[in-house]
């Protein structure tokens, strides 16, 4: 079996711990502690959480869709594979290591993606950008740690909590959707979604499309009034 070389590290911000790259054959791994958090051979849930959310602004000739979280660029390039010439895609990464993987060791990944018109990259903190806005997204994903129980950074968790959920109603057009990944179902979501405002589907998508693989969860939140 060919092993595992160690890519590089990087320090998560806020303390959160050290994040290895590491690469075997065609293969990469991020890793934090003893827990994988992305592996490039596993994009399926990450690819459905675009497209479940992309289909939802097939209406709107230039959507403007926000993105929290680079990761290995699986949701990226799936809603760019499903948007149009028109729409705007920002997309917001707090850590500059992410990028720099991304443009570097990875780059066979990512392809050309970053460098698509369409695409706007934002150093910093997703949750600013959300708290910025009025009406100013079509969609919102947010691919951000390990979903609503966040394992990587603590403030992570106001992305998901009421106010950070507020923000985010706030900062959607009406109709406008906010697609979350999790790698695991969390039962006290979706009554937080409702409360806020939101109508709320939950939905089971697998991390390598085949029925052996992890079942991850992805909520489809629509803000009414579209």
């Amino acid at each position: 079996m060919i092993p595992w070389v160690l890519l590089d590290t990087a320090e998560i911000p806020g303390d959160g711990g050290e994040l290895r790259l590491k690469k075997r054959g065609a293969e990469f791994s991020i890793i934090l502690g003893s827990n994988e958090l992305m592996n490039s051979r596993l994009s399926g849930s990450e690819e459905a959480l675009a497209r479940l959310a992309c289909l939802r602004t097939q209406d709107r000739q230039e959507p403007q869709i926000l993105i929290g979280g680079l990761g290995m660029g699986f949701t990226l390039r799936a809603a760019l594979a499903e948007l149009g010439p028109g729409a705007q895609v920002t997309l917001a990464e707090l850590r500059p290591t992410a990028l720099a993987w991304a443009r570097g060791p990875m780059a066979e990944v990512f392809g050309d993606c970053l460098a698509d018109p369409r695409v706007r990259i934002v150093d910093g903190d997703v949750g600013r950008q959300i708290r910025s806005g009025r009406s100013a997204y079509d969609a919102i994903l947010l691919d951000v740690d390990d979903g609503p129980e966040g394992l990587t950074r603590k403030a992570n968790d106001s992305l998901y909590d009421l106010p950070g959920l507020s923000s985010t109603l706030t900062a959607l057009t009406p109709g406008g959707v906010l697609a979350v990944w999790s790698s695991a179902p969390d039962r006290a979501f979706t009554p937080r979604l409702r409360k806020v405002g939101f109508s709320v589907d939950e939905v089971g998508a697998r991390a390598h499309g085949t029925r052996r693989s992890a079942r991850h969860t992805i909520w489809i939140a629509i803000k009414q009034g579209g």
